[in-house]
């Protein structure tokens, strides 16, 4: 498709209309209007990841460790106040970092150096659902092949992701774990989500809202409830990935890990667990 400048204002118009509606909200006019649009972008992004961040892991963790106390974990598997603060305070730090990715992967589509589209209109709905399937395949596929790479490239372990694995037990895992990583380590196991644009056609605010759905998804799988829905790479999964630090490497589903051999059942864990017990 060529892509001509009255066309790229679209994504513009788009991307200007969702920073009216974020920073005029959350920060009087004389703060954010006067800035360059690239940053006008970030700000919202900034303050839209740590909003998001925030309200799904309070609201996640009141449900677990409050509301159903007990029933989902036990009372001894309930992470500290003081280690979830340092996942919060790690997170922190590194949100300024990772919201530029979607910030730079905004210009690149308004600048048309991607296959995004503005409009759902100009597909049909059928190869709408198919990009997404073949944009979501191709992020976990990077991710997958990211995330293995982190830990089996030593320097990349020791320096980036270690970071993340202090968080190595049931009763340290939280909900508010899900973005404590070192910055270069959460930008580089999001970038799949940005080559999968120059590969895609994918439509743009389709695009971004499964790259915040990150923030939701990351909190999920670190709650360490199995939910054991079938192909989902879920918390049991990923406990088990903290606590070998070789298995399940996937994001969504566990078929990469399936496919290329790290792929370890929670379920087939307990069954193991229960037999040296005995």
């Amino acid at each position: 498709m060529a892509v001509d400048n009255a066309y790229l204002m679209q994504f513009v118009d788009e991307t200007s209309f969702y920073n009216r509606i974020v920073l005029s909200h959350l920060l009087p006019s004389n703060l954010w209007d006067p800035l360059p649009h690239f940053l006008q972008t970030w700000l919202r992004n900034y303050l839209a990841g740590t909003l998001l961040y925030f309200i799904s892991g309070f609201l996640w963790c009141f449900y677990i460790y409050y509301l159903k106390l007990n029933v989902y974990l036990p009372k001894d598997a309930i992470p500290t106040r003081k280690a979830v603060l340092l996942q919060i305070y790690v997170a922190m730090k590194a949100m300024p970092w990772y919201t530029l990715l979607p910030t730079v992967s905004e210009y690149m589509i308004e600048s048309g150096w991607t296959k995004c589209y503005s409009r759902v209109g100009e597909v049909s709905w059928i190869l709408y659902f198919v990009s997404i399937a073949t944009y979501l395949v191709l992020v976990e596929f990077g991710i997958y092949w990211m995330h293995r790479e982190l830990h089996d490239i030593k320097p990349l372990y020791k320096y980036l992701h270690a970071t993340h694995h202090i968080y190595n037990k049931q009763n340290t895992l939280s909900p508010f774990a899900g973005l404590a990583f070192h910055p270069l380590d959460g930008i580089l196991q999001a970038v799949p989500h940005v080559i999968a644009l120059f590969i895609v056609p994918i439509h743009f605010t389709t695009h971004l809202g499964l790259l915040f759905m990150e923030a939701i998804w990351t909190a999920n799988i670190h709650d360490c409830i199995h939910g054991n829905i079938w192909p989902v790479m879920g918390a049991g999964y990923h406990t088990i990935h903290h606590t070998t630090y070789k298995h399940n490497y996937g994001h969504y589903t566990i078929w990469m890990d399936w496919m290329f051999g790290s792929l370890r059942d929670p379920l087939l864990e307990e069954v193991d667990s229960s037999k040296k017990a005995e």
